[in-house]
């Protein structure tokens, strides 16, 4: 049996093909203000066929699409993250313009969730929007920070942040060094955050989102606490990873 599981994010569309329970391919792109047409384009390299394959969406745009089922992203990540490492009992997923925190019990099943998405700091787009001033891809996040000294960023709003960060600019601050200061700034919030679900201090957590392959992001998050920070290479996939076993297990049933 094949299924296809898609999550719609704000900022990147990402969709799973897995069959008997295997995840057989993946495929992931930007959704630039395009969800349905991110959503259609991922469907098509996945080779989806609805008379022949099992269709579950989750995320923001998850209602845009003709699904089987259309699922949250809580219990999508939750699932999806088990899959990927089934010892994990807490789950930080930093999205484009959401943060979650979630609790599971030892079975996985969701305790306890808290999602920021109503203000942008603690998201991804809070730190893209800053390395762009900085003029800085994201994608070099690691390799720019490296030798920094971070620089203290007093605003979490990130329009405040930004004017900021264009001030800290003009003082001839060093770029790499606002860099990590805004890192310093996000993970603080999100350590924050997940401290509202109450963890469990002896359990590792769980990154997911496109930050989670950021090491400076999982060593600083590790930092404020006071946990060891898990994460996988496919952990980007997790919410369209749990959407599919939620789907098999729905088709199976």
């Amino acid at each position: 049996m094949k299924v296809i599981g898609i999550d719609s994010g704000s900022t990147t569309t990402k969709g799973v093909l897995i069959e008997d329970g295997k995840k057989i391919d993946q495929y992931l792109i930007g959704t630039q203000g395009n969800p349905r047409g991110s959503m259609e384009e991922v469907l098509d390299y996945l080779g989806y066929q609805p008379e022949e394959m099992t269709l579950v969406s989750t995320g923001y745009g998850r209602k845009l699409v003709q699904a089987d089922h259309c699922i949250t992203e809580i219990t999508c990540h939750a699932v999806g993250v088990r899959y990927l490492d089934p010892t994990i009992e807490q789950i930080i997923d930093i999205g484009g313009q959401d943060c979650k925190a979630i609790k599971l019990s030892s079975k996985g099943k969701v305790l306890d969730f808290n999602m920021n998405d109503k203000c942008a700091a603690g998201t991804g787009r809070f730190v893209d929007v800053q390395m762009r001033i900085l003029g800085e891809d994201i994608k070099n996040l690691d390799s720019f920070v490296k030798d920094a000294t971070p620089e203290k960023i007093n605003s979490m709003c990130t329009v405040f942040a930004e004017s900021e960060v264009i001030g800290l600019i003009a003082q001839d601050i060093a770029p790499a060094n606002i860099a990590l200061g805004v890192l310093h700034s996000i993970v603080h919030r999100i350590s924050n955050q997940y401290a509202k679900v109450q963890p469990k201090p002896d359990k590792p957590l769980f990154l997911s989102g496109g930050l989670a392959q950021s090491q400076i992001v999982r060593d600083l998050l590790s930092q404020y606490t006071e946990t060891e920070v898990k994460s996988h290479p496919d952990a980007q996939f997790a919410g369209a990873i749990g959407a599919a076993m939620l789907g098999l297990e729905k088709a199976t049933n």
